[in-house]
């Protein structure tokens, strides 16, 4: 953020006024303060706009909706669920993604949480918070990030058609209470952490569903698979 904006181009058509607002200059000043203040922020920043630059805007087809990055160093590389190859143990929401994802369409990706396949298949996987301070969840919340994570929602909800928003616990949907379910199918299901997977995660089908509803509208389905 200190220079040019290395942003994909149909989002930086769609977004790059936001970056001018005093909430984005705000958010870049408290980041490069704790940076210099010696602070470890995650994921790098090269990957902290990673969603965007991997799903274009006009080929998203799947969103899905997180809270904020991993904590752990080495984890997060700015898509939501997702940890680099080389993640072990994967974090317990996402074997609980995993074992929903099996369920639902015999797909095993129990050997990686590497989702960026996803994400170049056009599954947009934002967090609502695109940065955290190393060790500290949710350290980064209400800085700036949601306002900004909030208007990539709202390009897609008026600029896209037919696209799956899947939409894991209460917080992914109250972001998501703007969509236009008129012009897009929202899936809602409880958060797949282990303190609320039992209650209706488990047995959603949302993967199955998103294919169905993608190819009902002309559209390649997405390849699950890692």
């Amino acid at each position: 953020m200190e220079k040019k904006i290395d942003l994909e181009a149909s989002w930086l058509e769609a977004l790059g006024d936001e970056f001018e607002k005093p909430y984005m200059k705000e958010l870049k000043s408290f980041l490069l303060s704790e940076l210099k203040s010696g602070k470890k922020i995650l994921p790098q920043a090269p990957f902290w706009f990673n969603a965007l630059n991997s799903t274009p805007l006009d080929r998203v087809k799947v969103v899905i909706i997180g809270q904020d990055p991993y904590p752990t160093p080495g984890h997060a590389h700015g898509l939501c669920f997702s940890v680099m190859p080389d993640v072990r143990p994967l974090p317990k929401s996402l074997l609980n993604i995993n074992q929903e994802l099996l369920s639902d369409l015999g797909v095993d990706n129990s050997h990686t949480g590497y989702l960026q396949p996803w994400a170049e298949q056009g599954v947009l996987l934002l967090n609502a918070t695109l940065t955290v301070e190393a060790g500290k969840s949710n350290s980064h919340q209400s800085m700036g990030w949601e306002m900004f994570t909030d208007r990539i929602i709202e390009a897609v909800n008026e600029k896209c058609k037919h696209v799956v928003f899947i939409l894991w616990g209460s917080y992914a949907q109250k972001k998501g209470a703007a969509i236009d379910r008129s012009r897009h199918l929202v899936i809602s299901s409880p958060h797949p952490s282990p303190l609320s997977a039992y209650r209706g995660f488990f047995g959603s089908r949302p993967f199955s569903r998103a294919n169905e509803y993608l190819s009902s509208h002309g559209k390649a389905p997405i390849n699950w698979q890692l």
